[in-house]
């Protein structure tokens, strides 16, 4: 086609598609027919401005079936319905269908792309790597290869995805007759040449203003939670329609979702779990089921991580609120987008900031890299096996790295080249072994950059949206009037701050977020000296944990007085012995016993006091052996609890209860308290129930 056949058939099926008097957005149709002519092209404009239609007319017009790589599940399925709208033909590969050995489904849509029915193919970095595809892929007739949300590819990019740093090997291999299309809403200077140098080849880079009239910005200066879901109880019925609470943490996101829900307010929680992308008897997960309903406007708010974010297309959100600051404030950017993307629609953005937002964001920046000895740890333990590869379980059991710390590394390993995975093995590769940390700290440092400047965005006085836009390089920026501070007061009348009566009712309802310790059922192997089996025979009652270690409140009292008091303070007796109460009142427990410790007796007088306080017998019932270790510096199930059998023994001489509370100031792996649950059910115990102050365990995932 020449360009005068491309516009006329771009219009032709824009026409098609939103009526006669439908025009593209500036820059649209260039992108477009740059696509079509000059094989590499880089759309950055702002979010709703419809840079999918370039790719889904794109499709049409190609020869061969087009590629999506979309980073998000939940994007695909919302883009898979507009691309169904032009009659093109879709097919969806990504990890809900597993590979062809489990699912025949798999096979079957292969075979349909094989045979050329297939227009249109969604699918992730991961599945596009899978075997499988990669088996298949020589036979595609490939007529456009589309990278959705590219600033994933880029170390330097606000969402850098470690699987999608190798599309740049595949869109090199790619023949220079296809053409190949990078879509994002956020990137800047840095991000876009990076990109192009990706990309390779001369690359067309189409690039608009990213101010978006529809939003309207304010900064809620909070700094504790109770405050913050005082103030979202107060006034997220008085903002319009339905929206989006982002939280940084899943646990976050659920606790959030459980309040309101609670307050008769219609949320669902939403981010990445087994339970909630679990399909159900209809097929549908969890997940699933709340976007339906969100679309539909059946429920008020979804309360997501950033899973719910880029692409994310409902046209009238019309607000979004951010319970926690984001990682940047390109990522700001991304997120607010989701709002007011319907003509002539205000939509009203919420920032709320305080203190713990820099401590989350930093857990995660410093766990964003493997560090030099754990990846030298895998390498070493898949050079000692040899030609025989090692597996995971394998893996964990050979080194002293928790599975976050392990999946890290091996991703990095693989990613880089030092290792590969073949018939669920692992295998050292002939490459020469360099740590990349040079890298890794630049981009660390570039992150926490980042947090700076939305430091700066939170404190400043000038125009929200126009210095977002302007961190982005949009020199064309200009002030919006419609953000708090253009406005010189709050940007929705009728909100209404929540009083220190409401809060403290709030704080008091946070104090009961007890967590559940549930059981471990099993031994990472067997042990003739606990069990015949890796099942444990008689494992824990489900026990609880006062609170998250470090939160407002009492995880606050457990943090100081751990490490800078004499004893833990009688306000974590008392609300211990409230919890115990309501939790085992009438289950027949007598006696509080606690896991002892060499270094200290805190535990030990605290959990004297606690059974004072409800009348139980108290007695000492354990005591540690002096072999090993630390418990702390464990960082697997094998090795945590390996060395807990050799630290934890029963004292000579006691008498076991049949029914025990076991008492320790903090829970992380569990394996402590199944250690130790064991030795006594082993010794006469029925029951073993544990009760700790605060749990410990590494924060959750932010997806």
């Amino acid at each position: 086609m020449n360009t005068t056949e491309i516009r006329e058939t771009a219009t032709k099926i824009l026409h098609q598609l939103y009526g006669e008097d439908a025009q593209f957005h500036p820059g649209q149709y260039e992108a477009i027919e740059a696509t079509l002519t000059n094989k590499r092209t880089l759309v950055v404009q702002k979010t709703g401005w419809g840079k999918s239609l370039v790719y889904f007319i794109s499709a049409k017009m190609v020869k061969g079936m087009t590629i999506v790589i979309s980073p998000l599940l939940v994007l695909m399925d919302n883009q898979k319905e507009y691309a169904q709208e032009l009659g093109l033909r879709c097919e969806t590969l990504n990890s809900s269908v597993k590979d062809a050995k489990d699912r025949p489904a798999r096979t079957e849509m292969l075979n349909r792309i094989n045979h050329g029915e297939c227009d249109l193919l969604f699918t992730t970095p991961e599945t596009l790597y899978s075997p499988d595809v990669q088996a298949n892929l020589p036979n595609w007739n490939i007529g456009l290869f589309v990278v959705d949300e590219c600033h994933c590819i880029s170390d330097w990019g606000h969402d850098f995805r470690l699987e999608y740093s190798r599309l740049n090997r595949v869109i090199r291999m790619l023949p220079e007759s296809v053409p190949v299309l990078g879509t994002t809403a956020t990137a800047n200077d840095r991000v876009i040449e990076d990109l192009k140098e990706q990309f390779g080849g001369n690359v067309f880079v189409s690039r608009g203003p990213l101010t978006r009239e529809s939003l309207h910005i304010e900064v809620l200066k909070m700094n504790t939670k109770a405050e913050r879901y005082a103030w979202i109880k107060k006034n997220i019925n008085k903002l319009p329609g339905s929206g989006i609470i982002y939280c940084l943490t899943q646990r976050d996101c659920q606790n959030l979702a459980d309040f309101l829900q609670e307050e008769g307010i219609s949320a669902k929680a939403y981010y990445s779990g087994s339970e909630l992308e679990k399909p159900g008897d209809d097929g549908l997960t969890p997940n699933q089921k709340t976007e339906k309903l969100f679309a539909e406007n059946k429920i008020k708010v979804i309360v997501a991580t950033i899973k719910l974010g880029m692409g994310y297309d409902k046209r009238d959100i019309g607000f979004v609120i951010h319970f926690q600051r984001p990682s940047s404030l390109v990522a700001y950017y991304q997120q607010i987008g989701r709002a007011g993307r319907k003509e002539n629609m205000d939509a009203y953005c919420y920032l709320m900031t305080g203190e713990e937002d820099r401590t989350i964001q930093e857990y995660f920046i410093n766990n964003a890299f493997p560090v030099e000895a754990e990846e030298r740890k895998v390498i070493d333990a898949i050079e000692q096996k040899g030609a025989d590869g090692a597996g995971k379980t394998e893996l964990m059991r050979c080194c002293n790295m928790n599975n976050k710390a392990l999946e890290r590394s091996i991703m990095f390993l693989t990613n880089q080249g030092y290792i590969y995975y073949e018939n669920k093995r692992y295998y050292r590769s002939a490459k020469q072994y360099q740590f990349m940390g040079a890298e890794y700290d630049a981009v660390k440092e570039q992150k926490r950059a980042e947090l700076e400047m939305l430091d700066r965005f939170t404190e400043t006085t000038e125009c929200y949206s126009e210095f977002v836009a302007k961190s982005l390089n949009d020199d064309s920026a200009t002030a919006c009037q419609k953000c708090s501070n253009c406005k010189g007061h709050q940007i929705l009348e009728g909100i209404e701050a929540p009083t220190a009566a409401e809060i403290a009712v709030i704080q008091e309802r946070l104090n009961r977020l007890y967590i559940d310790i549930s059981p471990r059922m099993r031994w990472p192997e067997a042990d003739p000296r606990f069990d015949t089996n890796t099942i444990i025979a008689v494992p824990n009652e489900t026990g609880v944990a006062l609170c998250k270690y470090g939160d407002a409140g009492y995880g606050e009292m457990v943090r100081y007085d751990k490490y800078h008091a004499e004893a833990f303070r009688d306000a974590l007796v008392e609300k211990s012995a409230e919890v115990l109460r309501e939790r085992i009142s009438n289950a027949g427990y007598t006696t509080i016993t606690n896991i002892p410790s060499a270094r200290n007796t805190k535990v030990a007088d605290f959990a004297r006091r606690l059974a004072q306080r409800l009348g139980y017998e108290y007695a000492e019932l354990l005591e540690v052996s002096g072999e090993g270790e630390q418990q702390k510096a464990m960082q697997n199930s094998a090795y945590q609890c390996a060395n807990a059998k050799r630290k934890l023994r029963l004292k000579d001489g006691v008498t076991i209860p049949e029914k025990v509370i076991l008492v320790d100031d903090m829970v992380d792996s569990k394996w402590t308290l199944t250690v130790a649950g064991r030795l006594l059910t082993m010794n006469g115990s029925e029951n073993v129930f544990p009760f700790c102050l605060a749990d410990s365990s590494q924060m959750d995932g932010e997806g």
